[in-house]
């Protein structure tokens, strides 16, 4: 039983490599946050040491001590700090060397693999050049752009895309009992990441923290330049997930005041703060608008592109139209 859900395609495509001739000993899963990446990693592992008849099973022990995470022949490799360091991949490097203790494959995944530094990406290019019998190897990154090449060619990749917002309201609904109007807001939210709705739905704080960073950053257009660069540096403190999270919310809010400057306000992401927008759209021009989005979106080209995080959030900053706004 495969758990990631609205992944159909990806799971088809593993299911298919399994029943083959050939597996590849190396994936690369790329695709949003909160999109479903470690779970199907983890039922990959299952499928490739699940011992019922239908793999996965979720129910045999190999199994359920996977998705536990005391199973000996599944490693999960994390960031640790901003990075994946040397260390860890050489402590990788070792255990690959041993042959599966318990099960058919010893599986390691390595979640947030475009933190790897220059140092461990090359070692574990090296592993992956001369790839041990009975090991797999499960990446698992947003983008895949900032990995070595080297290493992307090695790899077979497998995109998870976000779902339709009608698939995570029918899933919200259904499987966990989500009224309406919540799984609408819920699933806007998300941005069709259905983790993230899921972590929403079970900490209402997720949605408090996410308006909170939201007005900080609306109180910038008000602020002079002192204080917007005090906000990035701030926020280029932050790792990089969170710096990601943070300008996805931001572009999220302008793409919103874009579509109520344009009449469309029944697409807007922010359901609960439609008020809000409605009286900071009368503020911009549409063209403000979309200069503002612009430099948004290359700001995270930037990141991802590995720029000096607070040198590109200051060209933000400065991009920003000041506004006096008179609070009610």
């Amino acid at each position: 039983m495969w758990r990631v859900i609205g992944q159909e395609r990806a799971v088809s495509f593993l299911q298919r490599a399994l029943g083959g001739q050939y597996f590849p000993h190396a994936w690369l899963f790329v695709g949003p946050r909160h999109v479903g990446k470690l779970t199907l990693a983890l039922d990959l592992a299952c499928a490739l040491n699940c011992r019922g008849e239908e793999k996965p099973c979720g129910s045999c022990s190999a199994c359920q001590r996977i998705l536990a995470g005391n199973y000996p022949d599944v490693q999960l490799i994390e960031r640790r700090d901003k990075e994946i360091g040397i260390a860890q991949i050489r402590g990788l490097q070792q255990a690959v060397s041993l042959k599966p203790y318990e099960g058919g494959q010893r599986v390691f995944i390595i979640d947030g693999a475009e933190y790897l530094s220059e140092e461990a990406s090359n070692c574990f290019l090296k592993v992956l050049e001369e790839p041990p019998p009975a090991t797999v190897f499960i990446l698992l990154a947003e983008v895949s752009e900032v990995l070595l090449p080297t290493i992307i060619s090695r790899c077979q990749k497998v995109e998870l895309r976000p779902l339709p917002l009608s698939r995570v309201k029918e899933v919200l609904r259904e499987q966990f009992g989500v009224e309406e109007p919540q799984a609408e807001l819920l699933g806007r939210l998300s941005q069709g990441r259905l983790g993230w709705a899921l972590l929403a739905l079970k900490d209402g704080k997720l949605l408090e923290e996410r308006e909170a960073r939201l007005k900080e950053f609306l109180r910038a257009e008000e602020a002079g330049l002192a204080e917007r660069f005090a906000l990035s540096a701030k926020v280029a403190e932050l790792s990089r997930e969170a710096v990601a999270e943070l300008l996805r919310l931001w572009a999220g809010w302008w793409r919103d005041l874009f579509l109520v400057k344009s009449g469309c306000e029944e697409f807007i992401t922010n359901l609960d703060l439609k008020e809000l927008l409605c009286r900071r759209a009368q503020l911009y021009t549409l063209p403000e608008i979309g200069r503002v989005l612009n430099s948004i979106r290359r700001t995270q080209w930037e990141l991802e592109q590995n720029a000096n995080p607070r040198l590109a959030l200051e060209v933000l900053m400065l991009d920003l139209p000041r506004r006096e706004v008179t609070h009610a």
